[in-house]
């Protein structure tokens, strides 16, 4: 298993809460577990509003220092290269996907070389609504990346408002896009309010931590 691991997404696709949960999934494996917050895009949904829960589960939580903690400025601690490197932590790197919020992921290039990077898509959402669109998102972010996506992840949701149908109808185009990019799909996420639904791909189920502010 890889020591690091970077989830980036659209505005919407939910790679803030996968990232969140990703963080738990590995903490009841390894005893040290840090993720950081480096989105630098999104007001609404952040890792570091859920810091006390998090930390609480004995996960290490890396945000800006005191007034910058909520600040929407390309802030990227120092605190984010050294756990990177500490190998007595699995470091899990919550970024924002759009353009100017996945550059910081070129800024931290050196210490990501060996780093599993996935891509959370929500085919729900109007930018990765298809394969035409999964695909020229891919390009984009991974050229300003200037680093390889490992994973394609299927998180197609309407909040709670998603079906079997809705996740099911997501994992086939997300399905279509691997086949033509050629990158592996990880897993389908699958809320905890959902039971009983067969994916092509394995499962990975979650809980909602983040609410919406307006």
């Amino acid at each position: 298993m890889s020591k690091n691991f970077v989830f980036i997404g659209l505005f919407g696709s939910g790679k803030t809460e996968v990232a969140i949960n990703y963080s738990i999934f590995l903490r009841k494996k390894y005893e040290k577990v840090a993720i950081a917050d480096v989105d630098i895009i999104s007001p609404y949904f952040r890792t570091r509003d859920v810091v006390d829960l998090l930390e609480k589960k004995g996960i290490k939580v890396i945000t800006p220092p005191g007034v910058l903690k909520y600040a929407d400025l390309p802030i990227v601690s120092g605190a984010v290269a050294g756990f990177l490197q500490n190998k007595d932590y699995k470091t899990v790197l919550d970024v924002g996907g759009e353009e100017n919020g996945v550059v910081v992921v070129g800024y931290l290039k050196p210490y990501l070389e060996d780093a599993e990077i996935s891509l959370v898509i929500n085919t729900r959402r109007p930018f990765t609504s298809d394969v035409e669109g999964i695909i020229k998102t891919y390009e984009q972010l991974s050229k300003i990346a200037k680093l390889k996506i490992s994973y394609l992840i299927n998180n197609t949701n309407l909040s709670n408002e998603t079906t079997k149908e809705i996740i099911l109808e997501g994992e086939e185009i997300v399905s279509k896009a691997s086949e033509v990019l050629e990158v592996p799909v990880k897993f389908t996420v699958v809320p905890s309010f959902i039971s009983d639904i067969n994916t092509k791909f394995p499962q990975f189920k979650i809980e909602r931590f983040m609410k919406m502010e307006f």
